[in-house]
């Protein structure tokens, strides 16, 4: 594991988080090229997100967030600079390419190998000039089984930049679907496992597939706690006896739903004690 985190402000020791870390969030979103065309969050939602975090941090001791806001999902990293300061909480920004339905016209022509020095270079010098660097690739996604041609490239792509520069990568499972056929396309690009974290699983009813990822050790993470109307939470405790060590869970915040849950790090960030965190309304899981 990195001994520095990089986060909006910039470089964090791993030793200075020491509370709850949120492993999966979005603090500015933009989905209106997909079905979803009511998930935005947009500076007019920023004083409520601050204060959200902040009440969070007060009350519970939140050191850490994980955004996994990429390119094409409305990403705005100046935005999540401010947030973090504001609420005095460390903020980790993301880089990488959203399933294939948010891909721009550009993906459709361009190698995995071009689009990891993309992400590379993004890692190394920050994105779009703000100077803000990515310490996370995610939340790169694939929307069946298997990933289409253009998301495995861009998975691939996420592989490769990972390897270049010692990053992890979150994975977005449409529905928990083909999570394992994205574990076969990180790790055939030389990624190794434990650098995974593999989105969503707790949207997929099938612990075969948990039980076969978790060996692997690659991460599952059960990060749509609370999110009734994709999945009953009953059903998301069924969760696998063999796989317990390796799920980060994390509450998604869509619109009114109140639900908890308990808050782990993804791989290669930091590992921080699971504790128990009260939903707000402001944020989002994609």
């Amino acid at each position: 594991m990195n001994e520095l985190l990089q986060t909006v402000a910039g470089p964090l020791p791993v030793s200075a988080v020491r509370g709850p870390v949120l492993a999966h969030e979005h603090l500015a979103l933009d989905l209106t090229r997909g079905a979803d065309r009511a998930a935005t969050l947009t500076p007019g939602h920023r004083a409520a997100i601050t204060e959200e975090l902040a009440a969070l941090r007060r009350q519970f001791g939140l050191s850490l967030v994980i955004e996994l806001t990429c390119r094409g999902m409305g990403r705005d990293v100046a935005g999540m600079a401010r947030i973090a300061a504001d609420a005095s909480v460390a903020v980790v920004a993301a880089t990488g390419w959203y399933y294939e339905p948010f891909h721009r016209e550009e993906l459709s022509r361009t190698s995995a190998e071009r689009l990891a020095r993309t992400l590379v270079g993004e890692i190394e010098r920050g994105c779009g000039g703000s100077g803000i660097r990515p310490g996370v690739i995610g939340e790169v996604g694939s929307h069946g089984a298997p990933p289409s041609e253009p998301e495995a490239r861009t998975l691939r792509a996420a592989a490769l930049a990972a390897t270049a520069t010692g990053l992890s990568v979150a994975t977005h499972a449409q529905f928990g679907r083909g999570g394992l056929a994205q574990l076969e396309l990180l790790t055939a690009a030389g990624l190794l496992p434990h650098r995974v974290s593999i989105g969503h699983q707790d949207l997929l009813d099938d612990p075969a597939v948990h039980r076969e990822l978790a060996p692997s050790g690659a991460y599952i993470a059960f990060d749509t706690v609370g999110k009734e109307s994709y999945q009953s939470d009953r059903v998301r405790r069924r969760l696998p006896a063999g796989a317990r060590r390796t799920v980060p869970r994390s509450r998604p915040v869509p619109r009114d739903e109140r639900a908890a849950a308990a808050e782990v790090s993804p791989p290669g960030t930091a590992r921080a004690p699971g504790r128990t965190l009260p939903a707000g309304g402001s944020r989002k899981r994609s």
